[in-house]
Formats: structure tokens, C-alpha cells, sequence
């Protein structure tokens, strides 16, 4: 690994309600433990508070959300402001992460790469070219045009991409890497134990030699630790929406 001498850039986005600020601090505390290059720990909010003395407390980027025909099928489009080159003055590497994934293992290596962006393949779409943008790593404005694509069109752009992270894989096809598949698992795919065996095992599994896990809709980490969907479903659901409890993952959710 190349040594570093300046500090590298950990940055979260949080915005409205759903997220509290005990999901920033619990992130900032895996960072601690599981990165050992010096680190910004960074939070883009329009809340600061309660978040750890530690954690760089920056306002939300400049960024319109598109209209609600567009909106209500991905809220995550303000991503794309991460890739403004004056954002929080950050320099050098930049490591995105959502609030709601959980940390396992050393981090290190994801800033071992240069690629413009690295990202997760979407688990769900393998060889398409679609990332899933839960975890990306880039140079500080470095995929700036990413940001001045869809600014100069937004609505060309809404209309035949679903996602932001279908647009960033796709736009930048040719200078996005995927990170090595078992870095980055989904809890839903990889933990969650698949067809009958859900009825019957006990707890769910950490996959052999994952970083990070990433939970997409429900449960959140602190659901899954018990075994709950953190929302209710109707009684017809319940028989085969059965969630076993990880309680392994309270070892590093915290």
C-alpha cells in the first residue's frame, strides 16, 4: 500500500428525518476502528446535531431534487453533488458511505485504487454494468463531469436512467472500476439465508472475507441485530417475512 501523508476524505450525506444522528456517529466510530490511514470524517447535513466532537459538520451541497415523478423512485439523485470539486475543501481520496451500512473489516484497501470511481456492482444485476452506490471511492472533483452532465440536462438524464447509480456506472463506463465482489455484501442477498432454510435457521451469517454490509430498504443494522423489519406488515406477509437475528452484527454496529 502507498503511504499517505496528507489525510484521506470518509464523507456521509444526511438529510431529513430518517436517519438520526446516531447513525453518523456509530459510521464515524467503525471508521475509527477499521481505517488506519489518517482520515476527515466528514457529515453534509442540514442537522449537526448531537453528531460526535470529531466528526467535520459541512452544509448539504447546492443541489435541486428532481421532480416527484422522478423522485419517488430513487431519493438518492443529491449523490451527485459528492462530485462538485469544492465540497467541504476536501483533497486527494474521497470514500462515500450511507449511514446504513455496517463496517466489519479493515477499509484500507479501498484507497488503493485510482479508477475515477469505484463503486459496488449491483449484486442484482451482475455484468450489466449498473453500480450500487452505497460505497464509492474518487479523487475530490474528480468526477466533476458526472455533475455537469446532469446539470446541463436534468430531465434528459431522470428520463433514461432509474437511479443515480445506474447513471454514475453507465456515464463513466469506461473510467468506473467495481470493487473485488466480496468486499461489499448485501445483508438481504448474502446474510439473509435464501428459500426454505429461512424457516428454520437461527441466525443470519457474516460472509467469509467481507468489509462492509449493506443494507438497502428494511431492516436497518439496528433491526437486524434482533431479528425485526423495523415495520409492520400484514398479517398474510408474516408467515414468510420471518427475519432471523445477526447477532454478530452488534460487534461492529456501535
Amino acid at each position: 500500500m502507498t503511504l499517505r501523508h496528507t489525510p484521506v476524505n470518509v464523507v456521509c450525506l444526511k438529510w431529513g428525518t430518517l436517519y438520526g444522528a446516531e447513525y453518523v456517529n456509530v459510521l464515524y466510530r467503525m471508521v475509527q476502528r477499521h481505517l488506519s490511514l489518517p482520515f476527515r470524517f466528514i457529515c453534509l447535513t442540514d442537522d449537526g446535531q448531537a453528531l460526535d466532537e470529531n466528526i467535520e459538520i459541512w452544509p448539504l451541497p447546492e443541489f435541486e431534487e428532481p421532480p416527484w415523478e422522478y423522485a419517488r423512485y430513487c431519493s438518492a439523485w443529491r449523490k451527485l453533488a459528492l462530485f462538485s470539486p469544492h465540497v467541504a475543501d476536501m483533497t486527494g481520496r474521497v470514500m462515500f458511505l450511507d449511514l446504513d451500512v455496517a463496517i466489519v473489516d479493515s477499509i484500507d484497501c479501498f484507497f488503493d485504487s485510482n479508477a475515477t470511481v469505484s463503486m459496488i456492482e449491483n449484486w442484482y444485476q451482475p455484468g450489466q454494468n449498473v453500480g450500487q452506490a452505497s460505497v464509492m471511492c474518487f479523487d475530490a472533483g474528480g468526477p466533476k463531469f458526472l455533475l455537469e452532465r446532469y446539470l446541463a440536462n436534468p430531465l434528459d438524464v431522470l428520463k433514461r436512467y432509474p437511479t443515480e447509480q445506474a447513471y454514475i456506472a453507465r456515464e463513466a463506463a469506461e473510467q468506473c472500476e467495481f470493487f473485488p465482489d466480496e468486499w461489499c455484501r448485501s445483508y438481504k442477498k448474502h446474510c439473509m439465508p435464501q428459500g426454505i432454510s429461512k424457516f428454520y435457521r437461527t441466525s443470519n451469517q457474516l460472509p467469509a472475507n467481507a468489509k462492509i454490509i449493506v443494507f438497502h430498504g428494511r431492516p436497518n443494522p439496528p433491526d437486524a441485530i434482533v431479528g425485526e423489519w423495523g415495520k409492520q406488515f400484514p398479517f398474510y406477509k408474516r408467515w414468510y417475512k420471518r427475519l432471523a437475528p445477526s447477532p454478530w452484527l452488534a460487534d461492529h454496529w456501535h
